[in-house]
Order: structure tokens, then sequence, then C-alpha cells
């Protein structure tokens, strides 16, 4: 009786479960679809707003005013939730509203992120396909009434498959739509649906023309323990979190002092404007828009396409974007970030006297890890973009970024999970934005006994050695 009971449970166990799982590849596959078909809408006007740009009687980027002008107008008639790089205000909707988005998000910050980019605006371009994937996911789910649990999941696999299909590596991108949304924990539950929206929406923005740039960098290693590259490695992961801790600080550091600034905010999106066309004017156009050929040219292994790119490229860029966010620019924050990690690699290659290719490509993920605090996406990543034996390298390089810049974003909506080190104290469960921080003693402590125990040894040996002389 006990027994025929159990196999009952098991078998209404493995049933529920079959609906379950068949339930959320459908719902996914169809929601990944069509947010890859509206991606795909938005990135094919992207290419050509880009290329239109010749049209012009005079050099694109003096519309840079009249262009955060109008954008900042747009925004803030028709969709104020749009504002800045999208992928924040995605995790606020799922943390604080159940998923809860304005359908008007899509149209706006489409249009909003076109004329940004189109004008130079220093910004990328999966933000807003994360946003318009997770606004049309929120969409659906509200008009079929889904229940607040269900609707959070949808809209966390709407903002997977906006991020798969404009990165072009789908499960990168997908693991990335549900990382983000807490440091230190994956949702496995949103796993499976995140996973087949990635990719259906991948799939149908491949059939819709979309192409995908990925990098032959020309190396390869096999994991041989080369402990002069591995150390090279760990100093290049020092250094990228480094970087990443300058890209948050700037970031945030000139939002505030620009939103000090009270006067008429279209009259100051367009002073916005006027200031990075004096910098254009004074640094070039090497640090507009996306900036996809410097990135390309990092990670070149043509000789004098990575020469070209100047040490400082990683420094102007984050000031570029960091202007543009500040001053009202519609548009994502990490293809900016991909374009620092490259030219910072570009440049700590030549430092510790490196193969420059590898150092950009592990300097692109790492980077990326460092401010996102998504480092399992950033592996993914690595090997979908760059190949397995880069891999192996960027792995270390990733974790370490990803340490150094703390309990720190360029996502502050996101919740923290973990504690990036035992000598501080910081309470779980809250958004960065909130988190305060103390410091203990424990880890000098534990360094000092180490000391100590290893000095008592040196004393018992020494003491050995003296003995074993005199006999």
């Amino acid at each position: 009786m006990k027994n025929d009971l159990n196999i009952q449970k098991h078998l209404a166990e493995q049933t529920i479960l079959f609906a379950s799982i068949t339930k959320w590849i459908i719902l996914s596959s169809l929601i990944g679809a069509l947010i890859g078909a509206v991606v795909s809408l938005f990135l094919k006007l992207l290419e050509y707003c880009e290329n239109s740009r010749e049209l012009l009687p005079f050099n694109y980027y003096y519309t840079l005013p009249f262009a955060l002008a109008i954008t900042v107008f747009i925004v803030k008639k028709f969709a104020p939730s749009a504002q800045g790089h999208g992928t924040e205000k995605v995790i606020e909707a799922v943390h604080k509203n159940s998923g809860k988005i304005n359908i008007s998000v899509v149209p706006t910050k489409l249009f909003a992120t076109v004329l940004t980019i189109f004008a130079g605006g220093s910004v990328g371009k999966e933000g807003p396909g994360a946003q318009i994937g997770a606004s049309l996911a929120s969409f659906i789910a509200m008009k079929l009434n889904f229940t607040n649990r269900d609707r959070k999941k949808i809209v966390i696999c709407g903002i997977s498959a906006g991020f798969a299909s404009v990165f072009g590596t789908p499960l990168a991108g997908a693991i990335f739509g549900v990382e983000i949304l807490i440091v230190g924990a994956l949702m496995y539950d949103i796993l499976l649906p995140s996973i087949v929206a990635g990719f259906s929406a991948f799939l149908v923005a491949k059939m819709f023309g979309i192409n995908y740039t990925y990098f032959y960098i020309a190396f390869y290693s096999s994991f041989d323990f080369n402990y002069i590259l591995l150390s090279k490695v760990i100093l290049g992961g020092i250094f990228f979190g480094l970087v990443a801790d300058f890209i948050i600080t700037t970031l945030g550091t000139l939002h505030k002092y620009v939103d000090k600034v009270k006067i008429n905010y279209i009259l100051k999106a367009f002073l916005g404007g006027i200031i990075l066309v004096i910098l254009t004017l004074i640094f070039g156009e090497d640090y507009l828009g996306l900036g996809f050929h410097t990135i390309k040219d990092s990670l070149s292994y043509n000789t004098d396409a990575y020469e070209n790119v100047p040490w400082y490229a990683f420094i102007m860029k984050t000031i570029f974007t960091s202007l543009t966010l500040a001053f009202g620019g519609s548009g994502g924050v990490i293809t900016p970030i991909f374009y620092v990690g490259a030219t910072s690699g570009n440049f700590f290659g030549y430092l510790v006297d490196g193969y420059i290719p590898l150092f950009a490509a592990l300097g692109f993920v790492s980077v990326l890890a460092g401010t996102t605090s998504a480092p399992i996406a950033a592996m993914i990543m690595s090997v979908e973009l760059f190949g397995m034996d880069v891999g192996h390298y960027a792995a270390i390089s990733i974790i370490i970024a990803f340490l150094m810049t703390g309990h720190r974003s360029v996502f502050p909506s996101q919740l923290l999970s973990m504690k990036k080190s035992e000598a501080i104290d910081i309470k779980l469960g809250q958004e960065i934005v909130n988190s305060q921080t103390s410091y203990t003693t424990r880890f000098f402590i534990n360094i000092q006994n180490i000391i100590n125990v290893l000095l008592k040894r040196s004393k018992k040996d020494a003491k050995e050695n003296t003995e074993d002389k005199k006999e």
C-alpha cells in the first residue's frame, strides 16, 4: 500500500514537472521570437541611420545638442522610465514592481536610442534591447493575467532575449539577463526559460539578417601552466578591476554633478551636447557612437590595427559615455564597457610586453564582469566570442576583476546576496545603492596568525639545522 502511494506521488510529481517544463519552453520560445523580431527592427533601423550620416552636409556630431534636447523631451513626455541606459530601470522594475513596465517604453526607447547614436552619443544598443524585450514581455504577461511570479519570470526571459539578440551570444546573453538581477546568486528556476528565450530571439534575429561579429585573435595555447603568462593574466585582472571601478565612479560622479545644475532640463541637454562637440573637435571622433571599429582594431591580430589604438582611449571613452548619459542621452552602457575593456587591455598588453589581442580580449570580458557583477556570463561570453583557449585565461582575469570592484556596480538596483571579502561587513538582501559597509580586522588577524605560524616553523627548522650541524 505504501509503495503504491509512493509510486502515485512520484508519477504525479513527474507529470507536473513535465507540464511545467512544456509550458515554459512554449512561452519562452514565443516571447523570444517576438522580441528577436522587434529587436531586429531596432538594429536594422539603427544601422540604416548610422549609414545615413554621410548624407548630411556637415559633420554628424554637430547634431548632438539638438539630439540630446529632443531625446530628454520625448522621454520625459512619453515614458520617463525609459531614461538612462535601460537595464537599470528593468532591474528596478523586477525587484520593486513585480515586472510591471509600461509598453510606451518600447517606441520611446527605440526612437530615443537611435537618435542619440545617430548624432554620435557614446552609448550602446544592448540596454535598449533588454528594456524593449522586458517591456514587451511585461505587456503580454499583463494582458494574459499572469501571476506576479510568472510575470517576473517572463520579464526576465524578455531581458535575456533582448541581450542575446543584440550580443549575438545566445547563452551568455541569456545568463547575463538572469545574473545581473542579484549579485552572487542565480535563480535556477528561471534558467531554462531564459536560455530558451535567448536562443529563440537569437535565431529569429539571424533569420532577419542580423550579422554578428566573432573574433579570431590568432592565439592558441594549451592550458599548460605557463607561469609567466598566468602571472600577467593575474596582474591583468587587478588592472581591469581598477578600470571597472573607474567606469563606475566616473558614471556616478558626473551624473551627480550634472543633476546639481539647476537649469531647464532641455537647455541642460543642449549644453551637454555642445560640450561633447567641443571635446570631439579636440580629441577626434573615435569616442563617439558605438565605437565598434576601435573594438575590432584592439582585438585584431593585425599589428597595424591594434598599434593605432591610443593608450588613453579607454579613459576618453569613459568620459564621453558618462557625459552622454548624464546629459540625458538614451542608450546602453555595455557596448561602451566593451570598448573600454578592449582598449584598456590593448594598453595593458603594451605594459607587460604581452600578446596584445589576447589582453584586449581579456579586458573585453573582465571589465564587463567588474562593472556589472556578472562573472559567469562574462566567462561564457569569452568562450562564445574568442574560443575555449582564451576562455581558460579569461576565467582567472574575470573573477579577479569581479572581486576588485567590491560591492559597486553600474546597476545600483542590483540586490546583494554575497560578501566579496571576509574583512567587509555588509547587510545582504539590500540594493547596492543603499548598502552600507564596515570593515573588520578578522582578515588581518588571520594573516597575522599565518605569519606567526610560518615564523615559528622557520625558527624551529633553523634550530633543527643548527643541532644537526653540531652532531
